[in-house]
């Protein structure tokens, strides 16, 4: 009898296994309208231009400071934050 019962554990997990395998079959198109068309809204605006190359530049400063005037002009770090506790 303890053998048929041993038997019976990998019987259920085949019920499972083909319970699930059914499930995940399912045809998955029904609801799927929302959600497709948001994810062609997505698209078009991904495709948009965002303007010219030259417009881009025209936004950037006319100089940048050097990377050693970027360095001076940090403070100095008062070292990590205390612990809390």
């Amino acid at each position: 009898m303890a053998a048929l019962a041993w038997l019976l554990i990998p019987f259920m997990a085949a019920i499972g296994a083909a319970l699930w395998g059914s499930w995940a079959a399912r045809n998955p198109g029904r609801n799927d309208g929302p959600e497709l068309a948001g994810y062609a809204r997505f698209r078009a605006a991904m495709e948009k231009s965002h303007g010219d190359a030259a417009e881009a530049d025209s936004r950037l400063p006319a100089e940048l400071p050097a990377p050693d005037e970027q360095a001076e002009a940090r403070q100095p770090s008062d070292g990590p934050a205390p612990a809390v506790r």
